[in-house]
């Protein structure tokens, strides 16, 4: 006979979960965002013409913080759902639209793909909507969790359209041997 967890066990359970979630989430976004140098530390970035409604520099290293560790804590309960026969489908939908998403500093800020992150981008939202959906269906608030990420992700969207619609030839403003290139 299966014992049936109490709502303490199950919140000690997450909390165990989050505590590793939230770190390794963070911690593969802060390394990510290590492979290039990004904002004002990216000659070829600042050199860009950007849109009116660009966020000071200072905004997204907060607002990735925020959405890394609510991505921790949705994956966290996600984990922690054992009994859902959606769970490996949930998670393999959160690894790619993690992958994803850890590969579009390098791609941006390194590589200088301007159309190339635009289309990451996109894939992003769509990976990320079908995992918010599929964590809803298993606990809604994970799938809540993750709503501010598609808002951000569909923000982000909107900037590098605009950098790439002001910003023609983007790719080439800065020779390869530059130091911005990503860091291996």
């Amino acid at each position: 006979m299966r014992e049936i967890a109490s709502k303490g066990q199950l919140w000690a359970a997450f909390l165990r979960w989050a505590a590793v979630t939230v770190p390794l989430i963070l911690l593969l976004g802060f390394a990510s965002a290590r492979l290039a140098p990004s904002g004002d530390q990216n000659r070829w970035f600042t050199a860009l013409a950007k849109p009116d409604f660009m966020p000071p520099n200072a905004a997204f290293p907060i607002a990735w913080t925020l959405l890394y560790i609510l991505l921790g804590l949705a994956l966290a309960l996600i984990i922690n759902a054992r009994g859902s026969r959606s769970r490996p489908l949930a998670l393999g939908l959160f690894a790619v639209q993690m992958a994803l998403n850890l590969a579009w500093s390098p791609l941006f800020f390194g590589l200088h793909r301007v159309s190339a992150a635009i289309a990451l981008t996109g894939a992003m939202f769509v990976a990320a909507a079908l995992t918010a959906w599929v964590f809803w269906r298993i606990r809604p608030v994970a799938g809540a969790l993750l709503l501010p990420y598609l808002l951000w992700i569909a923000f982000a969207f909107a900037l590098v359209w605009e950098v790439d619609r002001l910003n023609p030839g983007a790719e080439t403003l800065v020779p390869a041997g530059d130091s911005t290139q990503i860091l291996v």
